[in-house]
């Protein structure tokens, strides 16, 4: 599972495989930076093409990206966005599930509470993945997060998604019983007023 915490000036990668239950171990780590002077177009692509090493190198079931919301600075937002959706045009191009996730998912998967501060989803990062010391940059950490919310919450999210899909389903068999047994019934009345007559 790929984990991505998007950015122009860091694109935290964390890619973590999920054992029994919600044993989680992590595989690789790592940001990507992207000098700020440069051009948007070439820092895009210095970001796409490390995700492409990326996703060759550990090939990922699927993506994890983090779900930009607005912020104070709509520039710094807009670039997130910039770099989120390169990340799923790769992952997109393999035909990879991608699936992004709000930072207050992400933080109540991981640690119990949507308003964690970022010292405490970095802690039970270390601890989830039992790393002898912290990701760092925040972003780095950020990454693992995702891939380990996705991994965790992904079951539940499929087991729904079959439910609604289902019931859905029975609600369009049950409908269609309905309009044929009130055809029925009016066919019925009909054959009664001619026979009336």
């Amino acid at each position: 599972m790929l984990g991505v915490d998007p950015g122009l000036t860091r694109c935290g990668l964390g890619v973590v495989d999920g054992g029994l239950g919600r044993t989680v171990s992590c595989v690789a780590v790592d940001v990507v930076r992207t000098p700020a002077d440069a051009d948007l177009a070439v820092r895009l692509l210095e970001v796409s093409d490390a995700v492409e090493h990326w996703l060759d190198t550990y090939r990922p079931q699927a993506v994890a990206v983090e779900r930009v919301f607005s912020q104070h600075n709509v520039r710094t937002a807009m670039g997130t966005a910039q770099a989120g959706g390169v990340v799923a045009l790769s992952a997109a191009r393999r035909g990879l599930p991608v699936v992004f996730h709000t930072p207050s998912e992400v933080k109540a998967a991981v640690t119990g509470s949507g308003r964690a501060d970022k010292a405490q989803v970095t802690g039970m990062v270390t601890r989830l993945l039992k790393l002898a010391e912290a990701p760092s940059p925040a972003d780095a950490a950020d990454a693992l997060a995702l891939a380990i919310c996705h991994l965790w919450r992904e079951p539940m999210r499929a087991r729904l998604a079959e439910a609604e899909a289902r019931a859905a389903q029975l609600a369009k068999t049950h409908r269609a019983r309905l309009a044929a047994a009130a055809k029925q019934k009016a066919r019925g009345t009909g054959n009664t007023q001619g026979a009336k007559r």
